[in-house]
């Protein structure tokens, strides 16, 4: 059948910026994009009709086998689309530093949506840019500082204090397990663990972990304070890319509360060698890997009974 008996085609068209569509037939693809510019206000020299979906430019060749219906992109003179991940790089720029408009109109769709998987994403979507990671003072920031001791005067403060409390209770554990091991070994393992309970005390219990205004490479946090999962210690990365901001809001810092800061310690029957060398820190917790230990961040839900330490940050929900 030739072009000039077939029925035209139909399509919807948008300009690379703008929210406008519009419904356009045509019996070919010039046909398409002439009448499409004129619609848009577009010029028709230097322009191009691409694919919504995957940014595959429109030609004459293809035009017939594409399906009736179908999203177009007009493209002016210098203009790119790479469909889906365009419109996906659009919508992180916007949020990255949202307009209160833009807040407001999510808001909007919020109230209004019944659809309970949209309804998580916007919600999950308006706690992410409301967040006020740059606020460091309980000042600045009140409604983060509810229900903390009034002592508390900074996020990195009490979130220092929040690891320094857990490395202390870590090491609190492993102290009690010396009644459990053999009479034997009874004397050699507590002194191990005083050992490791000074060494600890020097390094005021690695509080930096936590503490987004220490050095590099003594927190495992970067400068703005968002913690990215390594993956369980037996793989080099986390598919999942999970990450947490604490310092963002309360929300926030109460779940990363229910995250496990963890050390694996994998020496075996080198410990204590290990240990008289002046390596104490290392086998239970630096920001630095050792041969003799293993320490990672992780969002991702793991637990092994076999390990006595664990320097590993786990959220106590599966899958979150």
């Amino acid at each position: 059948m030739s072009a000039a008996s077939r029925r035209p085609k139909t399509f919807k068209l948008r300009a690379l910026h703008g929210p406008q569509k519009v419904g356009v037939a045509g019996s070919s693809c010039q046909d398409v994009l002439r009448k499409g510019c004129l619609l848009l206000q577009l010029p028709v020299a230097g322009s191009r009709l691409c694919l919504y979906e995957d940014g595959t430019e429109l030609t004459a060749d293809d035009f017939w086998s594409v399906p009736d219906g179908s999203e177009l992109v007009l493209l002016s003179a210098g203009q790119t689309w790479q469909g889906y991940v365009s419109d996906l790089r659009r919508l992180l720029s916007a949020f990255h530093k949202p307009h209160e408009g833009l807040i407001q109109a999510a808001r909007q769709l919020l109230s209004d949506e019944q659809a309970p998987l949209r309804q998580k994403l916007l919600a999950d979507l308006l706690h992410t840019v409301s967040e006020n990671i740059a606020a460091e003072t309980r000042a600045e920031d009140p409604p983060w500082f509810e229900g903390l001791e009034s002592r508390f005067r900074t996020k990195s403060g009490y979130l220092r204090y929040s690891c320094e409390s857990r490395i202390r209770s870590y090491l609190r554990e492993v102290s009690s397990y010396a009644s459990v091991v053999s009479v034997e070994a009874q004397e050699e393992y507590s002194r191990i663990v005083a050992v490791m309970g000074r060494e600890l005390r020097a390094a005021q219990y690695h509080g930096t972990y936590f503490d987004r205004g220490a050095k590099a490479g003594h927190r495992l946090c970067t400068p703005e304070g968002w913690f990215c999962c390594q993956g369980p210690f037996d793989v080099d990365a986390c598919a999942s890319k999970h990450s947490i901001n604490p310092y963002g809001n309360r929300e926030s810092r109460v779940l990363f509360s229910t995250w496990n800061l963890d050390h694996i310690c994998c020496c075996g029957g080198s410990l204590g060698s290990e240990l008289e060398k002046g390596r104490a820190r290392s086998l239970v917790g630096t920001p630095h890997r050792a041969s003799a230990a293993s320490r990672t961040l992780t969002g991702c839900a793991y637990s092994s009974g076999a390990c006595v330490f664990r320097c590993r940050a786990v959220p106590a929900f599966p899958g979150r």
